[in-house]
């Protein structure tokens, strides 16, 4: 086994383990970036970016049928194979981060590949197939950034069959005839809306009782109404009690009793930390826990951090990258505000688009605050009217009564996530919602939606 001395060794060179390895290694630091599978993580080359070029396809596609009636006649063929094209030239490399390592290495880091567990403080053993271990040492810290992986539910039949993860859905190289998807949250729609817009016959399955359950109850039933529009058939409020695959397509018994049918299955119902694989009880974290505690600061242990989706404050590229930077100011004894957590802001990127920041109208209510909220229709606003065609959608904003701050909101549209930036500065900021009734909003645009919803709550 080769040892190796280093600063500090950073477990996982995903989106935030990168960005603070490569933050470590301009600061003149000796970094070690521990990888087992592709550097630059999920979002490079099985999530945010690959999706969302397959979402833009998607979205042309409906596009073009929106010009009938608007602006002409436009017969539209869909063609899979510049996207997967796409997906594999321009958005991975087909599958391949030789960039990303040069990147990493071309400041001096020190690129480990295979599994990272934590030995003892300080200590991180790196094993590969066919290859001695590695101990690497850290002087200064260790950064665990190790993300969660797909978890698949304990429905009888499902392990062992050869379903879709997420990354099975990015690599597609065509369409399949038929698709099931277990899992209404983000990832879930978004894709069975790309898959039902390239032809494919989709069924939506959710447990719970709306769509995007983490999001307002209206934006589940918006996306209901607007993955219907897709053909898709949506099932809210029910779950799969029972899996099966005969070869060639696979059979999925709902509780309700009722039975699908598909070519391909894909689950999307969420993902887990795998903490003990990393070895935390060696440092006194719980391994059996859903995520791993940190305070302000990210530190998890004495001479430990940890950052991104394992600490379970949203699985989002924008949060990893943000706790890199907390990360990274504490190691290097540099000023830096502590994290916090009022404002988050996510996306999901279907048609409309939901965008979402702070809290919810039943979270604040949860609380204990004194609520007060304001709807307004995206078709009744005067971009709205004029965009016409594909305009669905609602502001909706939540006020604290008690201190006259905006305290959450949610952005649905055309362009909903774009409309959520003025949203979340108002959250972050605590703006009061009198200065935001006070400021101007530019005529005519989507985001004066928003002057629609303070008005209407009161």
């Amino acid at each position: 086994m080769g040892e190796h001395e280093l600063d500090v060794v950073v477990i996982g060179m995903g989106p935030g383990g990168e960005h603070a390895a490569l933050e470590f290694a301009g600061a003149g630091l000796a970094v070690g970036g521990v990888e087992s599978r592709l550097v630059g993580g999920e979002c490079p080359y099985f999530g945010c970016v690959p999706s969302k070029m397959m979402i833009r396809a998607a979205n042309l596609l409906a596009e073009g049928h929106r010009v009938n009636g608007m602006a002409g006649h436009a017969a539209v063929e869909p063609s899979w194979q510049p996207v997967a094209a796409r997906n594999r030239d321009e958005a991975t490399d087909n599958w391949d981060d030789t960039v990303a390592v040069q990147r990493f290495t071309s400041k001096g880091g020190q690129l480990f590949r295979g599994h990272g567990r934590i030995t003892g403080p300080g200590r991180v053993q790196v094993s590969r197939q066919g290859a001695d271990d590695d101990m690497l040492v850290a002087k200064r810290g260790i950064v665990i950034a190790t993300g969660t992986e797909p978890a698949s539910p304990p429905i009888p039949g499902l392990a062992g069959s050869p379903y879709w993860t997420n990354r099975d859905a990015i690599k597609a190289k065509q369409v399949p005839p038929s698709l099931i998807v277990l899992g209404g949250g983000a990832i879930g729609v978004e894709l069975a809306q790309v898959f039902a817009r390239f032809g494919a016959q989709v069924t939506v399955v959710e447990a719970l009782r709306h769509l995007v359950p983490l999001e307002e109850p209206r934006a589940g039933e918006l996306l209901a109404r607007a993955l219907s529009a897709d053909g898709i058939a949506v099932r809210t409020g029910v779950g799969a009690r029972q899996v099966s695959h005969d070869g060639r397509e696979f059979h999925v018994t709902l509780a309700d009793g009722e039975e699908l049918a598909a070519s391909e299955l894909l689950v999307a119902t969420g993902r887990r930390a795998m903490l003990a694989e990393v070895g935390v009880a060696a440092v006194g974290i719980d391994e059996t826990a859903r995520f791993i505690p940190v305070d302000e600061r990210m530190r998890a242990a004495p001479g430990v951090w940890a950052l991104g989706d394992i600490v379970g404050h949203g699985a989002f590229t924008h949060m990893s990258v943000y706790h890199a930077g907390i990360v990274v100011a504490d190691i290097l004894g540099i000023d830096h505000h502590a994290a916090e957590y009022h404002a988050v802001p996510r996306v999901t990127f279907t048609d409309p688009e939901i965008g979402s920041v702070g809290l919810s109208e039943a979270q604040a209510r949860d609380q204990g605050l004194d609520v007060r909220t304001g709807v307004a229709q995206v078709p009744l606003s005067a971009r709205g009217w004029i965009h016409k065609a594909g305009n669905d959608g609602f502001i909706k904003v939540v006020q604290d009564a008690g201190s006259g701050l905006l305290v959450g909101a949610t952005s649905a549209g055309p362009v909903g996530g774009e409309v959520l930036s003025m949203l979340t500065l108002a959250v972050h900021a605590r703006v009061p919602v009198q200065r935001l009734r006070e400021m101007i909003y530019a005529y005519p645009t989507f985001h004066r939606a928003v002057e629609d919803a303070l008005r209407d709550m009161g």
